[in-house]
């Protein structure tokens, strides 16, 4: 009888070893223990049960990697007995754990593990393997699976694949790269894809598989809105291109975005980018709500009559369930924090620069605008007390762009969701509310606070990236009245602000916009905003940078549909940033290569249309 206890515990803490190496079973914070799955009570409900059939499994969703180290890359893929997602519809309350799904009362849960091999190498091949291992998953975590591949040297390309144990049941093979270590001098060009805002039933996502069929870049930076929560109709029809967002109703529940997720990642482009580049994710608002602040959102608030309105489901526990099921399905590491929500970080991509990604949206966001209340906003944007990241986000930021500089790092690029710079938006919204007070403008001290430390600290050499917006967006970064600024030369500026227009998400100008009325809303953009220097509201896309000691090329591309597949792209501007001199380079005082670009408004430039359309899968370039 002895024996047979001690065999059986054995057994369990065999499997409870096999379920740690899967970190989605932990918690989104390493400081909240309790939001992870419980290691022992799940070991113990499978390890006298059979393990899945490999023939009853597939790798339902491709792979993935993300957040690489210098030494390390997170590795993540779904290996399941369905395509559905598991259904953990029900808040458990009380003292049971909030995701703990043995227990019939709340979830039926399944008793048979998922086993998977892993393994990393240096060759498509995979013959020459530097890291493998093996991994449960189970109905707890939606059958994910994400591992920690180790020993890996910097700024080096791999290949990984993960299989069902002992069979010959494969995923596809995906690439990987790592980062250069903190201080490795780095010689050659780092490339970046700049992405956010895609929306699946306004089209297909073809931007991001152009980068993937070019071969362009190194690793994809995403700004959020990477999934939307509303149902089909509400923002974007999907019936004529067989993209209905499902499940088919505003989402709520843990169940609700994981569905979501695995919805989006049906989309063959973004399971290529996924496949072959590692992502930087970070989330804007729309991966909960829309127009998320610290309390609430546009349509959900912590108040009796929005708990009954919105079916029961509190701002918190929304929030958890989203938070949760992203963690599950996107490529990051858990992030030493002090709460669930902290996704704000920094990769030191070696002597070249830091990437200080950060959440403008969900961690401490004071109140935003809400569609109720912008004249409100305007009364009291500029109070010292108002903060679009919270005072602890706030201070890290500070601190890190400080020691990004004593450290040497040439260039400082943030990963920010919104619009920074200042934007006139008058012509639109009136003279009594000039600005959107849901970007940067709504939160003008934090914004002073950010430049302060910059000027102050005499830290140069500035990127500023931002998505959220809908549309194409090109500025010096200057403190107007405060620094004397000339947008003829960019005296004055402390960096450049590259934003970038949507995936798929629509312009804000209207879906069926007209060139020609993108263009004329475009002219008076630029010429109200003296630091804003190109501007476009038409084409939906995304931009490139390349980055080396020398300077920031930034190259955007527009797609000229997402109503079907494609891997067409129209070369929209080309904009260059020389170290040292914190500002946009121009050529007879414009800021476009070439003094010219293909859309929008460009300042003291031209708008020349080269007609000219690249075909990513064919190589071939026709006029359009």
């Amino acid at each position: 009888m002895m024996n047979y206890i001690q065999a059986l515990l054995l057994s369990a803490g065999v499997a409870s070893a096999a379920f740690a190496d899967n970190l989605n079973y932990l918690s989104p914070s390493k400081h909240h223990a309790s939001l992870g799955v419980s290691l022992h009570r799940v070991a113990k409900r499978t390890h006298t049960t059979p393990h899945w059939s490999p023939s009853q499994l597939n790798f339902t969703h491709g792979v993935a990697s993300g957040d690489p180290s210098d030494d390390s890359v997170i590795l993540w893929t779904r290996a399941a007995p369905t395509s559905d997602n598991d259904q953990s519809n029900v808040t458990v309350s009380g003292y049971v754990p909030l995701y703990d799904h043995s227990t019939e009362q709340y979830v039926a849960a399944s008793n048979s593990p998922v086993c998977v091999d892993w393994k990393i190498g240096t060759s498509k091949d995979l013959k020459h393997t530097v890291d493998s291992g093996t991994a449960y998953t189970s109905s707890d975590i939606d059958y994910t699976i994400k591992v920690e591949a180790k020993r890996l040297k910097s700024f080096t390309v791999y290949y990984y694949q993960f299989s069902i144990c002992n069979s010959n049941k494969k995923s596809p093979v995906g690439r990987t790269k790592t980062i250069p270590s903190k201080n490795e001098k780095v010689s050659s060009p780092v490339k970046l894809a700049i992405y956010s805002c895609s929306n699946y039933p306004f089209g297909f996502f073809n931007a991001y598989g152009n980068p993937v069929r070019k071969d362009s870049v190194d690793y994809v930076v995403h700004l959020g809105d990477y999934i939307y929560e509303y149902g089909n109709g509400e923002y974007g029809w999907g019936d004529a291109y067989g993209r209905i967002p499902l499940p088919d109703r505003q989402i709520y529940t843990l169940y609700d975005y994981r569905k979501r997720l695995a919805t989006y990642r049906t989309d063959l482009d973004l399971v290529a980018s996924h496949q072959n580049f590692p992502w930087i994710p970070v989330w804007d608002d729309h991966e909960v709500a829309d127009n998320t602040y610290r309390d609430g959102s546009s349509e959900l608030n912590n108040t009796e009559a929005s708990f009954i309105s919105d079916g029961g489901v509190s701002v918190d526990q929304r929030k958890m369930n989203a938070v949760r099921a992203y963690f599950e399905w996107m490529p990051i590491r858990q992030v030493d924090m002090d709460d669930n929500l902290r996704i704000w970080r920094n990769f030191q991509f070696g002597d070249l620069f830091d990437l200080v990604m950060l959440d403008t949206r969900q961690y401490d966001r004071s109140i935003t605008d809400v569609y109720w209340n912008t004249h409100y906003l305007s009364d009291i944007y500029n109070d010292a007390g108002r903060s679009l990241m919270g005072p602890r986000q706030e201070t890290w930021f500070y601190k890190t762009l400080q020691n990004s500089a004593k450290r040497g790092a040439t260039w400082r690029v943030v990963g920010n969701q919104v619009v920074f710079s200042r934007i006139n938006s008058s012509v639109s919204s009136g003279a009594d509310t000039p600005f959107n007070y849901d970007q940067w403008d709504g939160y003008q001290a934090n914004r002073n606070r950010t430049f302060n430390t910059l000027y102050e600290n005499k830290i140069g050499n500035n990127i500023f990236l931002a998505g959220d917006s809908h549309a194409s967006w090109v500025s010096d970064l200057v403190w107007l009245d405060e620094h004397a600024y000339n947008p003829k030369t960019g005296d004055g500026a402390i960096g450049v602000e590259f934003a970038g227009s949507a995936v798929s998400s629509p312009s804000p100008a209207g879906q069926n916009v007209t060139l020609a009325a993108a263009q004329a809303g475009s002219d008076v953009f630029v010429a109200t905003n003296s630091e804003l220097q190109w501007q476009d509201f038409y084409y939906r896309g995304y931009y490139e940078l390349s980055i080396t000691h020398e300077s920031v090329e930034a190259a955007y591309f527009g797609i000229p549909t997402t109503t079907v597949y494609s891997g067409a792209e129209i070369p929209l501007a080309n904009f260059t940033v020389r170290a040292g001199a914190n500002k946009l380079y121009r050529e007879n005082g414009v800021v476009a290569r070439g003094g010219s670009v293909e859309a929008g408004s460009l300042k003291g430039g031209k708008v020349a249309p080269k007609n000219l359309t690249h075909d990513t899968d064919t190589g071939k370039w026709t006029h359009h």
